[in-house]
């Protein structure tokens, strides 16, 4: 049974209006001046816009370097850091590492009891301990509402990076999380989320990528990759496209949603990221192509913002049953929702 002190986590994130993610224009436009500054070892970094940065520390070993938090989006603390640490280790396996280190990023009210902060930390120390890596330490302050996350530190051979810029045409597209995280967060941050809908969200983000990851490094084949979060499907999807200089082209009748989470957009329970996400990405060079017969509904959760999302790879035609092999004996979740082709941007079919 959660205490009451527990239940305060999202009731304080929402009072402060819970601290969304800078949305895509304004990251864009403040990162610019940065992208001029690199280094001969500094494999990827701002100038690619990827999902973590990559140095090389030797000739077969190179750093991945992440760091990703937020305000709770769930009302039981060890869930929340649990979720938390997931999510930001989601990056090193989009880049094809391996959890090695991290450190926790705290901010907390002065008057949340600190069995709750501790409850937080166990959570995301356990998270991390079954990613086969350690916390090491941190750093914590004071703040009006509850931020949580981690800096990640990875290892990957620099002939195994995996980035957003390598997909080819006639790769095909592999999906290994339902969307709608953040929609369901949002219904559940105004009290209006079902118990059963809550627990499939969580389940979903409580999930590491390792598994598919690993899977997909042992099977080859994969020409890019990139992990599912605050930018939604498409937006994430139209980085590749831009970064691929490639089309992709999705099925919107193959892509997994979770429980309930239609009929929630339905009802107005939106987060003002997806806003922010559809009128950016809509208007890129390329353009994202929507057919007027996809449910608007699931156009809406195209661009939801994901919290510990699943990863979307593109593999070769030719290495995808090995994939989806290889998925299946491993019992992971994956869905086949598209294609790439060559062209720009990204268009959705019924």
């Amino acid at each position: 049974m959660q205490t009451q002190e527990q239940l305060r986590l999202t009731s304080l994130a929402t009072r402060a209006g819970c601290a969304a993610k800078m949305g895509p224009a304004t990251l864009s436009r403040v990162l610019r001046p940065l992208t001029m500054r690199t280094h001969p070892d500094l494999l990827v970094g701002l100038q690619t816009s990827d999902d973590a940065a990559v140095y090389r520390l030797a000739p077969d070993l190179a750093v991945i370097q992440t760091i990703d938090f937020f305000t709770p989006i769930v009302d039981d603390p060890w869930i929340f850091g649990a979720i938390a640490a997931a999510n930001a280790m989601s990056d090193v396996y989009a880049m094809g590492g391996e959890v090695r280190l991290a450190l926790n990023v705290a901010a907390f009210p002065d008057d949340l009891p600190p069995e709750v902060v501790t409850a937080i930390f166990a959570g995301a120390a356990a998270k991390v301990d079954e990613a086969g890596g350690i916390i090491a330490g941190g750093h914590t302050i004071v703040a009006a509402e509850p931020t949580f996350g981690l800096s990640v530190t990875g290892t990957v051979h620099p002939d195994q990076i995996l980035t957003k810029a390598g997909a080819q045409a006639g790769d095909r597209l592999v999906l290994t999380k339902p969307i709608g995280t953040g929609v369901v967060a949002t219904a559940l941050k105004r009290g209006a989320a079902a118990t059963p809908d809550v627990a499939a969200a969580v389940d979903a983000m409580l999930t590491l990528n390792r598994g598919v990851a690993g899977a997909a490094r042992a099977v080859g084949g994969i020409n890019a990759c990139t992990d599912i979060t605050g930018f939604g499907l498409l937006g994430h999807g139209a980085e590749v496209a831009t970064k691929s200089e490639v089309r992709l082209q999705f099925r919107a009748g193959a892509i997994p949603v979770l429980p309930h989470a239609l009929d929630y957009v339905a009802r107005g329970h939106v987060p003002a990221g997806l806003l922010r996400n559809r009128e950016y990405y809509t208007t890129l060079e390329g353009g994202i192509a929507i057919d007027d017969e996809v449910d608007d509904r699931l156009v809406a959760l195209l661009f939801d913002p994901q919290t510990s999302g699943g990863l979307l790879v593109s593999v070769a035609a030719d290495a995808l049953d090995a994939l989806t092999s290889a998925f299946t004996a491993a019992d992971l979740p994956y869905w086949v929702i598209g294609d790439v082709a060559a062209g720009s941007g990204i268009v959705v079919s019924p």
